[in-house]
């Protein structure tokens, strides 16, 4: 996968939550979903050029996937990694803008 597709495909969806919301508001932080592989520099190039920003911190975090039961199944909800990207100060992306 060339350099410039690679970027496009690492944020995968913005995590929308309480959390994520009160992080935005307070610390100009946004929440995103991200490939299981991406490192810090690509998700901030991605964010740059998705949203052209100014990026400048990325803190990374690996969350577990939950056991879950249906009847008398038990299963487990799949792994994934959610990146925190805290914006330079004048920066902002209001998804609901972007489309």
């Amino acid at each position: 996968m060339s350099g410039n597709a690679r970027l496009m495909s690492v944020i995968l969806a913005p995590v929308i939550s309480e959390k994520s919301t009160e992080l935005g508001d307070k610390r100009r932080t946004v929440s995103f979903r991200v490939l299981a592989d991406a490192r810090k520099d690509e998700i901030a190039r991605a964010a740059a050029k998705l949203f052209e920003v100014k990026v400048k911190k990325v803190r990374v975090v690996n969350v577990r996937g939950r056991t879950v039961t249906r009847g008398g199944t038990v299963g487990r909800r799949a792994s994934w990694k959610k990146a925190y990207v805290v914006l330079a100060e004048g920066s902002d992306i209001n998804f609901a803008e972007v489309s």
